[in-house]
């Protein structure tokens, strides 16, 4: 199974347009925060089913919340937007939780820097699609899942769009 994993878009859809333009075979997409909005047009224009969650630039909902647990393709994954974690100074506390949740894979965002650390569980952290901090260019990236197997993780980065 093939997910795009997407954070931290801010309002910009011209930057969800081209992650898309890029990534357009996805079975579906994670959203981990900062702007929900931006992940209902997602699933909206292009008919695709996204997990999101709320990020700190975000009012959770009775359909989003801070945190979720997606069982998937064989995996179990923890989304969370980060910042209730801490995530800016460590990874231990979203770790934690992901472990407390029997969580093989964890995904967040809010540092607008990309990371991928090798767990367990495993850490994902796409960066920003709209307002990168580590390099000139926007980033997002592809996962792709089989039951049992880990996960082979593509950092995508392209053009940063304003």
């Amino acid at each position: 199974m093939k997910i795009g994993i997407i954070s931290d878009t801010h309002g910009n859809l011209a930057a969800v347009d081209e992650a898309l333009s890029i990534a357009h075979d996805m079975e579906c997409w994670f959203h981990v925060g900062d702007c929900v909005p931006d992940a209902e047009y997602l699933e909206n224009t292009y008919n695709v089913k996204v997990y999101g969650v709320a990020g700190n630039c975000d009012w959770p909902t009775k359909d989003t919340c801070y945190e979720r647990i997606v069982d998937i393709a064989g995996h179990r994954i923890f989304m969370t937007h980060g910042h209730n974690y801490g995530v800016r100074y460590t990874q231990e506390y979203v770790m934690e939780a992901a472990e407390s949740q029997g969580a093989d894979i964890a995904i967040f965002g809010h540092t607008h820097i990309v990371e991928y650390l090798s767990g367990p569980p495993i850490l994902l952290n796409p960066g920003s699609a709209a307002r990168p901090r580590d390099d000139d260019r926007s980033s997002f990236m592809i996962m792709e899942l089989e039951p049992q197997l880990a996960p082979k993780i593509t950092i995508v980065r392209m053009k940063r769009v304003r």
